[in-house]
């Protein structure tokens, strides 16, 4: 049936983008008609084509789709096959792209074309059998509203409750064996099994009954004809039972509990999961509610979400910080441990930053804010959590197609058990019975529950210690990691670099610093600011300069008077065809900038040379050693010189590194290792470090550099600790150890449960448990994740 699908697209200038647009969609099958507004960057396909299809025919043309992402709670949804049902049906809507499912939080996310109105989405998956709220922020009960629900309305009491009313029937089948009949008169039976099959069963039927009308399956449907069947054959062999060699033999019990055990390991394992997103909690509990701002000439407490950039806040002690400011007045000790990971208290005082969410100790602190909302610290680091936790590991996709027909396979293997026993021994209650064993152990719960527990108590561990897992394809990517690369400016060293001393040739040095100092006053480089701070210090005014341009990678030029002015390295020097003078002075370690003035094509002067000294982190050697003794190879890039990059390289006791390396050419380094079979990591903090990060199988990005790196790698480190990317690889590689075990207990139950009770080994009552067992076992290996912590 066709459709029309409209979206809208950036990077169109002209008509000929227009043209290139419209040629790039009609190629795309299904599409009947594309048509591009260039004014409004709007488009519109009629016909059946998949929108994911679209996307990347636009992507592939060389523009960009403009998308978004909303995010849903979706209840009923219990196992793998539910899973895939909605991503389905979710995926059928023609604004979506893509449609993610996670099962340990119950969370839908969207991403989207163009605006999804709240009424189709409900819509779609109401008929797929599912109910969709959309999460409130804050919904978590507290412990007060809990302590206020009403008993019957509690979530443990549908399991308590049917165990109540099942005991009397099982307990008997235990006496027996020391040779007491304690076993209840049929009606007796019939009445305790039947508010548990019908009342506290009744959300299998609703849930199953779904199912059905969306011709697939679940795991209510399994456990609601499994657990009819056995109540309908006792209650058939009550009713035409004739009085004679005594009392038939009822499966009321069998029924009933199954249904216990299952509404017993559901409501141990809603419980194990809040347990995996306990991070994400403790995260969102770090907002404060409200701040005391300066308006109006007074101090006004107003919500922390109505707070604006640059309004002044007081901050009290004991108080949590609002939001990310710089202190204006006072001074205090603040628990930073949402960034630092330990609760070490750091010194504020004016001029400093502060972080949304730490904690203001012991003095009173005035903060101009800076970031605020979603732009804050928090916030991000709250989107990055989520965004880990909602999302699919590469090996999902084989649980995907799993479950897909895993319910079909297991409803064929119930009916062939059913009638093999039936036809070959005459026995047809058996059949039935070992018919619901197959059914009740088969569930798919610990199949769907596998990867999204472990991912979330894996991330959410990792989060705790400044450790921020982007994308879940990380986790399987880190675990064939050979080689990690270090950039060195603020990765490997401090990123403050001193002008610790220069050589002038001809003028006199405040002279020479001076020019020098005009000359970066523009740049944002860490060397441009020591030159421009040594001569603050020496109270040097600046001089005018004009056409300041900044050459990646290389340094800066600008005209002064009549001159060209060029300072940056010495590699450059050459470019420009400049013979280097030799060296004055050796200092090891010292990065190196020349300073030369270039009057005519012919007619260039070397004015000086500055010496730039940057100290290695407390951590750099640390971080080395520890990537070593888990057997990766270490190396290092950077654009300083041969002589510095030795030098580190050699107190670093690096297996590789490259000197006078340019942006572009970082990526090229990478690529070559590659190629050489090497599974690379990209470390980094810049803007120049994008590109590499990129190209990287795995990107690390130090939160203390610029946003752009950050945005171009799968993780980020809140620290700037290089001691973290040890930490960091062995927390992905031990969450997906974790996502393999869980996946190899829930296929191996399977796989021995299934044959065992197809042949009559497995009552349906050890079925029933074993089902549940296997669900808690892999939330349960799972949480083992929260108790790692990093080495020292």
């Amino acid at each position: 049936m066709d459709k029309v699908i409209k979206f809208n697209v950036s990077g169109m200038t002209c008509a000929s983008c227009v043209g290139r647009v419209e040629k790039a969609l009609e190629k795309v099958s299904g599409v009947v008609s594309a048509s591009v507004n260039l004014a409004m960057e709007a488009v519109s396909v009629e016909g059946s084509a998949e929108v994911s299809a679209l996307v990347s025919a636009v992507k592939d043309a060389g523009y960009k789709v403009n998308t978004s992402e909303v995010q849903y709670q979706v209840k009923g949804m219990t196992c793998a096959s539910c899973v895939s049902r909605v991503e389905k049906a979710a995926q059928a809507l023609p604004q979506v792209i893509k449609a993610e499912v996670n099962l340990a939080t119950e969370k839908l996310t969207l991403t989207l074309v163009a605006e999804l109105p709240f009424a189709e989405i409900e819509a779609k998956l109401n008929d797929a059998g599912y109910t969709v709220v959309q999460p409130q922020a804050g919904s978590d009960e507290s412990n007060e509203q809990v302590a206020a629900t009403p008993f019957y309305r509690a979530d443990w009491f549908p399991a308590v409750a049917s165990l109540t009313l099942t005991l009397p029937m099982v307990l008997p089948m235990f006496v027996m064996l020391f040779n007491q009949n304690w076993m209840l008169p049929a009606w007796m039976q019939w009445a305790l099994a039947t508010p548990v099959q019908f009342y506290f069963g009744a959300r299998f039927y609703r849930a199953g009954w779904g199912a059905i009308k969306a011709g697939t399956g679940n795991m209510d449907l399994l456990v609601a004809i499994g657990t009819s069947a056995a109540y309908g054959l006792s209650v058939y062999l009550w009713w035409t039972f004739s009085g004679e060699h005594g009392a038939p033999h009822l499966y009321f019990e069998s029924s009933s509990a199954v249904l216990s055990l299952v509404l017993l390991g559901k409501y141990l394992e809603h419980r194990a999961k809040r347990r995996t997103t306990s991070a994400l909690r403790a995260l969102e509990s770090l907002r404060p509610t409200t701040a005391m701002v300066w308006r109006d000439n007074s101090w006004q407490e107003v919500p922390a979400g109505a707070v604006k950039s640059g309004e002044r806040l007081l901050i009290k002690p004991g108080e949590r910080i609002p939001v990310d400011g710089v202190v204006v007045e006072g001074h205090s000790q603040v628990d930073e441990a949402l960034i630092s990971g330990e609760s070490v208290p750091v010194y504020k005082a004016q001029t400093d930053k502060v972080t949304g969410g730490s904690v203001n100790l012991d003095g009173v602190l005035e903060v101009d804010a800076t970031s605020v909302g979603a732009e804050s610290t928090l916030a991000k680091i709250i989107r990055l959590v989520e965004q880990a936790q909602g999302a699919k590991a590469p090996v999902q996709a084989l649980v995907d197609k799993v479950s897909a027909v895993f319910v079909p396979a297991v409803l064929v293997i119930a009916l062939i058990t059913f009638f093999a026993w039936g036809l070959s021994t005459g026995d047809w209650p058996t059949g039935i019975l070992n018919a619901v064993a197959v059914l009740v152990i088969a569930c798919p719960c610990a199949l769907g529950l596998a990867t999204p527990a472990a991912i979330m108590a894996g991330t959410g561990t990792a989060a705790r210690y400044g450790i921020l897992v982007k994308d879940a394809g990380a986790l399987e990517q880190a675990t064939a990691i050979d080689m990690v690369i270090f950039d060195k400016t603020g990765t490997l060293t401090v990123g403050k670099p001193e002008l610790s001393n220069m050589h002038t040739f001809t003028y006199h040095q405040n002279d020479v610093l001076q020019l020098a100092a005009s000359l970066q006053q523009y740049s944002e480089h860490p060397l441009a600011k020591a030159v421009v701070n040594k001569a603050q210090e020496k109270q040097l005014s600046l001089l005018p300069v004009s056409d300041f341009k900044v050459v990646a990678g290389r340094g800066v030029k600008a005209q002064y008077q009549d001159k060209t002015v060029y300072l940056g390295s010495g590699f450059w020097m050459q470019e420009l065809g400049l013979t280097l003078p030799a060296l004055p002075e050796e200092i090891p370690g010292a990065s190196l900038s020349w300073l030369v003035s270039q009057h005519s094509e012919l007619s260039c002067e070397f004015l000086a040379l500055f010496y730039f000294t940057d100290e290695l982190k407390a951590h750099a050697y640390t971080a080395v050693k520890q990537l070593k003794q888990q057997g990766i190879k270490v190396a290092m890039l950077t654009g300083d010189s041969q002589s510095s990059a030795q030098y580190n390289a050699k107190l670093l006791e690096l297996d590789d590194y490259k000197a006078q390396v340019l942006p572009e050419h970082k990526a090229e380094y990478i690529a070559n290792a590659q190629q050489q079979g090497y599974c690379v990591v990209m470390v980094g903090d810049g803007i120049n470090d994008a590109p590499a990060l990129a190209q990287a199988d795995l990107g690390i990005a130090m939160a203390t550099g610029t946003e752009v790196a950050v945005s171009a790698s799968a993780m980020t480190l809140m620290r700037g600790e290089p001691s973290l990317v040890a930490s960091a690889l062995a927390m992905a590689k031990l969450t997906y150890r974790k996502i393999k075990q869980n996946l190899f207990w829930a296929f191996i139950f399977n796989a021995i449960g299934i044959p065992l009770a197809a042949l009559g080994y497995l009552n349906p009552i050890f079925a029933g448990a074993a089902m549940a067992a296997s669900s808690l076992l892999v939330i349960s290996n799972a949480l083992l994740l929260q108790r790692w912590q990093p080495k020292e």
